[in-house]
């Protein structure tokens, strides 16, 4: 049961290669053809407006050029909202606060590359060489532990405003204040 498979693929072949066909195939691939030049439109348009090109390439570019981490101001703008809630003279705004501050450094903490799920476990992977006042931060963050759990955990200004300064020299080591 042997087929001439040389005869019939020649023949379909020359069917396809026939002009009869090219010419009844002339609008289907013009249409195939725009509808890639469309799509080809979109992919290029999505890249351009999406900021994964940016986050790619001009990011580190940035950083690299200006020797400071992306997002500084934006770190230094919060900051500035934790030290303002010092200013108001309510207990719930200071531990808002301490909260906050603890906050940014556990994002700052995640996004230089240190890994863990909490900010202790990323704490025991510095040392006092990155942080200088590592074990003041953990009391500061042992604080912050207390404001969450406890409800009924008084903390006055005077508190607040030493734990708050304990975060500041934490992000003065890891210079992400401007």
């Amino acid at each position: 049961m042997s087929f001439n498979i040389n005869l019939d693929l020649n023949s379909v072949m020359y069917y396809l290669t026939s002009p009869d066909i090219q010419q009844r195939l002339f609008f289907v691939k013009i249409g195939f053809f725009a509808l890639s030049g469309i799509l080809s439109g979109v992919i290029v348009y999505v890249i351009l407006t999406s900021h994964y090109m940016q986050w790619l390439f001009v990011d580190n570019i940035w950083e690299f050029i200006t020797f400071r981490p992306l997002g500084l101001k934006r770190i230094t703008r919060t900051w500035n909202k934790v030290l303002r809630r010092l200013e108001t003279g309510l207990e719930s705004e200071y531990k808002l606060a301490v909260i906050e501050a603890d906050d940014i450094l556990e994002a700052t903490l995640k996004r230089m590359g240190y890994s863990g799920a909490t900010l202790e476990e990323r704490l025991e992977k510095l040392t006092s060489a990155i942080l200088s006042n590592i074990e003041d931060v953990r009391k500061a963050h042992q604080i912050r532990n207390n404001i969450i759990r406890t409800p009924d955990f008084r903390l006055n200004f005077a508190e607040a405003r030493n734990t708050l300064d304990i975060y500041r020299q934490a992000f003065d080591s890891l210079q992400i204040l401007t």
